[in-house]
């Protein structure tokens, strides 16, 4: 049976963050309210639950995981980013984008791009996570909280509950976020290519 917390989207109750990070150390799925839509998310070095996360999801090997990062430093240990990709970032950040670049030796290689060994970041404009990310200390492993059968991200966490109480260790209630995921840029190439449209305006990344 899963944990529901009802946290402040505007100033989270610290107890309940420190207990929802807790949950997130020892290994808990947790589903979480972002700047887009809900996520769903782990720990990342926990393989057994990244693998729970796929079951949930019913996501094959090839689904890539996005990091939920606190800010411009946490991305510089994760991925490669050159002087132009930081100003860039710099600009967008936080916000609901998710920037494809080509990731460290930080990041386990069982989350990289199997071809390309690129990665996705993002640092969402959202009190709630950045409260979870300050107290964790590194990012978070996520995914958008589509579920097998449905087209758009579930937005009541009253039905995530009970839609998800046997599968996951904790449901954060944060209030509406919203039905749209971010919008993907990959900036492993010379030029921003937009791979998808979301929340994230693209106007400022289209040639």
């Amino acid at each position: 049976m899963s944990q529901f917390f009802q946290i402040h989207p505007d100033n989270p109750q610290k107890r309940l963050i420190g207990q929802a990070v807790e949950i997130i150390r020892r290994g808990g799925v947790v589903v979480y309210p972002t700047d887009s839509a809900y996520a769903i998310g782990c720990h990342l070095g926990d393989k057994q639950a990244a693998d729970r996360i796929k079951r949930i999801r019913k996501l094959d090997d090839r689904h890539n995981f996005t990091l939920v990062c606190r800010d411009l430093s946490d991305i510089g240990t994760y991925a490669k980013v050159d002087n132009t990709q930081y100003r860039l970032l710099k600009s967008f950040t936080p916000g609901a984008y998710t920037f494809i670049l080509d990731a460290t030796s930080e990041v386990p290689r069982r989350l990289l791009h199997p071809k390309r060994r690129s990665i996705g970041l993002r640092v969402p404009d959202n009190a709630i996570v950045q409260a979870l990310l300050e107290e964790l200390g590194e990012p978070i492993m996520s995914s958008t909280l589509i579920l097998p059968g449905d087209d758009d991200p579930l937005t009541d966490p009253e039905e995530m509950r009970e839609r998800l109480e046997h599968d996951v260790d904790l449901v954060i209630d944060g209030g509406f976020c919203g039905v749209q995921a971010t919008t993907v840029i990959d900036m492993t190439s010379s030029a921003p290519e937009i791979l998808r449209e979301g929340k994230g305006d693209p106007a400022p990344f289209q040639s």
